[in-house]
């Protein structure tokens, strides 16, 4: 419900403020970094109404601020080709302020910079390899020279110069962090090169780097930022800024990158504690090593510590046997609790496992907010894939929406490693034209090398998600075209399945959940898994496959438990298809394991019905179960809203059986003379899997023709050397019509009539229990309503003249009111056949049919009712035991009530004409006539059937 109320909320225009702290605040110093025109490392460019907003005059001295905590200063000149909002600076400035282009940055006026009387300068020794000469006369000296370049300590710039550029590192400026090299500055270079390990390389994981996370990455702001740069902000409201943050979420979600990025950000101190790190073998050593990690924290504050794999230090008291284990944890209880509010200490701890953390460590004034790093959606893959891609040389047509919406399940670790493995597939195609032993590879193949949609498709079939590693199953390959017939079947699948996950859109205007389950069921071997392989295949979601008896084991709870665990994994990597295979094994009626494992499978199915109804409305999992034995399923399982779509498979029909010949044939090589249509329709009654068999027979027998002709052959040689010279051709070099009709002499029936019988009878009775509101129609408006909630008022009382004469409406009405009355031949009889007087053959038993004197409107409500009544009568007495007087009341009454329902019906219509109500009046008589008619003949009826209830039944004289 929860998604639904955020959404109510947005359209009756209220703001959503939990990401509000991700917002750009606007204001005129904010600019978008744009790339250089003059490629200068001291200047940036602007707009002059940009300068003159910020009360800056060409060539002053402008301090910026960039990201990570960085800044420098530059000389501000006006350029009237750059767009208001932006700033112009080269890449050299930008790496110092740790920006890339379209970043935003704060520019600030900074008028007491003073003339530096030394600064410290040494180049950064990869750029210096082969040059020789004094660097200071080649490179420092004309790039200082009468330029008055403000430096900043810390900055590296870059110097052309002599055929090469160098990179040169301000090491230390005098007097503050900033100074202009005027002419009478000394610059001193001596000492070592630097080397750019030590360097803060450019890579340093900033908030740009985290993908995916957007809301959780807000909470996580508020809650270390706000305290760590405004702590008057919680002061001044009057509360505690939080302490400790819990993230916990599925292994490769970015939990610890989340970490680093906020500590490079705020520029806090960050202290890792890897869990098992701090153990040690001396008693007490491991709880002073925590401690010692929350001293240094609070000596360099503000600072962040974060404790990864937090479960293996502070693992539930209760449930450990060791002593160190209770001792660590009461350990760090207490260094939480004794961490003072404002003294900007924050840890963060990262769990994949959050509930088997002790659970005191998670109240409030220890770890307070436990963030969710979940699973990305669609468009939080996106951002992760353009963050993994934005240094990848990618061909124009990549479409990485595409592969985001073919990467259900991934976290941010299975898309590096997808991106990783299409770079890896573009390698290998160049494999050819690069040399291993070579020192170098040339530069055309360098730049030639591009990843492209094809490298990206071909990583997606190897990869996975890692929450399925374990219960992984290749999607696959089934599509739709191999499955012969069944469209209806696939039509609803495709409406449960891949609606959802491709127009999810759909669902949430019309404000309603998608369907939970399927079950097919149907004889064996008519292709329930088959299809649910294909439906997995063609959605694209992920697919999980658990055969029923796997999830039970012999020890107590463990069987549940294993359920538990493939609904979490389905969960994590939806969408997903959970199919069950024999779902009877698990799944049958409560009550009936007597014995068994102690309600082992009892316990099971409560646990998979909990589960089904638990299942979070915003993960899209569906659930597929395949059984043959469907009436041994328990009903709580087959309710709407757990396995509501109840989809019968039937043996296929000659369309479908021609289908599966020639699927199974499709490889192999068959002879012109081989009739598979004619074997589709000789195959009457076969199941896909018997069809199987016989195709594989027939190839046995030309694989085994063909052997012994090569024996024949070998032999014949051995015998006759001379004779090699004339190669015989190999006769069978596919199957023949012999081998068919060899086949089809052993091929049988697995599914035999009564089991088809079993089947189609439970198929039925679920039709007979759905179709009970066949009928229901909206009463129209402005139409009468009449006040009775009698199945014939609405026929009786509709608008349409008509109505009361016409033969459907009055049959399936009666047909309402004598539910349960009459058995499904009365219906079948009723449905297809016409009355009129002569005897009918039907399933070997002859019915002689009720004669009837009547005017010319046949087609009335009342003569579809005697009709229906009287092959009641003549039906449902069949049975010696059956007691024809009840029968008769019924009959009776549904006459009676028809009648009402005409006299209702031709009160309320006084503009009829003389003949119509000359008709109505012959018709009421007859009705009278016929209930006493009924009454009278329920003896007679009753004799001659007990009689011999075989034999036809005398002329019923209703006159």
């Amino acid at each position: 419900m929860s998604h639904q109320g955020e959404s109510s909320d947005s359209k009756s225009g209220k703001k959503d403020f939990s990401t509000a702290i991700l917002e750009r605040k606007k204001s005129p110093n904010r600019l978008v970094v744009d790339e250089a025109v003059n490629d200068d490392n001291s200047v940036v460019a602007m707009h002059p109404r940009t300068m003159e907003k910020l009360q800056l005059f060409r060539g002053d001295t402008i301090l910026i601020k960039g990201k990570k905590r960085k800044d420098t200063i530059c000389i501000a000149l006006a350029d009237d080709n750059c767009e208001e909002p932006k700033i112009r600076m080269n890449k050299v400035v930008r790496s110092n302020l740790r920006v890339r282009l379209g970043d935003v940055v704060s520019v600030h006026q900074c008028p007491d910079v003073k003339y530096g009387k030394r600064v410290h300068i040494l180049p950064i020794d990869d750029t210096i390899e082969g040059v020789t000469g004094n660097l200071f006369d080649a490179y420092l000296k004309p790039y200082f020279l009468e330029a008055y370049r403000p430096v900043r300590k810390g900055d590296l710039f870059l110097v052309r110069g002599g055929m090469r550029s160098v990179e040169f590192k301000v090491i230390e400026t005098d007097p503050g962090e900033y100074c202009v090299v005027a002419p009478d500055t000394e610059i001193f270079c001596e000492g070592d090169p630097v080397k750019r390990e030590d360097e803060e390389r450019l890579d340093e994981v900033g908030y740009d780097d985290v993908g995916g996370v957007r809301k959780q990455m807000a909470q996580i702001r508020e809650l270390v930022e706000l305290p760590l740069r405004h702590p008057q902000l919680f002061k001044s409201i009057g509360v505690k800024p939080p302490k400790g943050i819990l993230l916990y979420g599925p292994p490769g979600s970015g939990k610890t990158l989340i970490a680093r990025a906020v500590a490079n950000e705020t520029g806090a101190f960050f202290f890792c504690i890897n869990g098992p790190e701090i153990m040690s073998k001396l008693a007490g050593e491991s709880e002073s090593n925590l401690r010692k990690a929350f001293e240094e924290a609070e000596k360099n504050a503000p600072s962040i510590i974060f404790i990864d794999e937090i479960d293996s230090i502070a693992p539930k008291r209760e449930k450990t046997n060791g002593e160190v284990e209770r001792r660590i944890v009461s350990q760090l209880l207490t260094l939480m609790d004794g961490l003072k509010s404002r003294a900007h200490v924050i840890v963060i701890g990262a769990t994949n496992r959050p509930n088997s953390i002790d659970p005191a460590l998670r109240r409030f004034g220890r770890f307070d907010r436990e963030i969710d790093i979940g699973v990305p959606d669609e468009v939080g893959r996106l951002e992760v894939l353009r963050i993994h891609t934005k240094n990848m040389k990618l061909s124009d047509e990549v479409d990485l929406e595409r592969i985001s919406k073919d990467t259900h399940g991934y976290v941010g670790a299975d898309l590096a490693a997808l991106c990783t493995e299409a770079a890896l597939q573009c390698i290998r195609e160049k494999m050819d034209v690069i040399d291993l032993e070579d020192e170098t590879i040339d530069a055309e193949v360098l730049n030639s090398m591009a990843v492209t949609n094809e490298h990206f498709q071909t990583a997606l079939g190897t990869s996975n998600p890692s929450a399925l590693r374990e219960t992984v199953v290749e999607v696959p390959n089934v599509s739709w075209d191999d499955i012969g017939g069944l469209e209806n079947v696939k039509r609803e699948l495709q409406e449960t399945v891949q609606y959802p996950v491709e127009h999810p859109e759909k669902f949430e205007k019309f404000g309603m959940s998608p369907s939970k389950g399927v079950l097919f069921y149907g004889p064996p071997g008519c292709g329930k898994t088959l299809l649910a392989k294909a439906i997995a295949n063609e959605c694209q979601a992920n697919f999980i496959s658990v055969k029923g008896p796997e999830l039970l084991t012999m020890w107590f709870g463990e069987s549940e438990a294993n359920v538990r665990e493939i609904f979490d994994k389905a969960r994590q990597s939806a969408p997903c298809v959970l199919f069950f295979d024999e779902l009877d094994s698990i799944a049958t009626q409560r009550g009936s394991s007597v014995g068994d494992a102690g309600g082992a499978a009892d316990r099971v199915l409560n646990q998979l019905l909990t589960e089904m109804d638990g299942m979070s409305a915003k993960k899209t999992v569906f659930i597929i179960g395949a059984t043959n034995r469907p009436d041994i399923i328990d009903p709580a399982l087959l309710r709407p809203g757990r396995l509501d779509q109840l989809i019968y498979i039937p043996l296929p029909d000659e369309e479908s059986r021609y289908q599966i010949f020639k699927a199974c044939m499709r490889k192999s090589p068959v002879s012109k003379d081989v009739d598979l249509s004619a074997l589709a329709k000789y195959t009457q009654g076969f199941s896909g899997a018997d069809i199987t068999e016989i195709c594989q027979r027939a190839c046995k027998y030309a694989i085994r023709e063909n052997i012994e002709k090569d024996l024949e052959r070998e032999r014949k040689r051995r015998d006759n050397p001379e004779a090699m010279d004339e190669d015989v051709d190999d006769e069978v070099a596919e199957i023949k019509a012999g081998h068919f009709e060899e086949s089809m002499k052993y091929a049988r029936r697995s599914v035999s009539d009564a089991d088809i019988r079993k089947y189609q009878s439970f198929a039925q009775t679920l039709q007979q229990s759905r179709g009970f509101g066949t009928e229901f129609r909206f009463p129209e408006t402005g139409s009468r309503t009449t006040g009775s909630a009698d199945p014939f008022a609405t026929s009786a009382g509709g608008a349409d003249e008509d109505d009361l004469y016409s033969k459907n409406i009055g049959l399936v009405t009666v047909l309402g009111a004598l539910r349960g009355m009459i058995t499904l031949e009365a219906l079948a009889i009723l449905m297809h056949r016409k009355f009129n007087g002569k005897s009918q053959q039907f399933q070997g038993r002859r019915l002689s049919t009720v004669s009837f004197a009547l005017p010319e409107t046949a087609a009335s409500v009342a003569v579809t009712a005697t009709l229906v009544a009287a092959a009641a009568t003549l039906l449902v007495n069949r049975t010696k035991s059956s007691d024809s007087s009840t029968q008769s009341v019924k009959i009776v009454e549904v006459l009676v009530y028809v009648q009402s329902a005409m006299e209702k019906d031709s009160c309320s219509r006084n503009d009829r004409t003389k003949a119509q109500r000359g008709q109505d009046h012959k018709l009421r008589t007859w009705l009278l006539d016929s209930q006493q008619g009924f009454q009278r003949s329920g003896a007679i009826v009753q004799s001659a059937l007990l009689a011999d209830p075989v034999q036809p039944s005398q002329n019923l004289g209703i006159e």
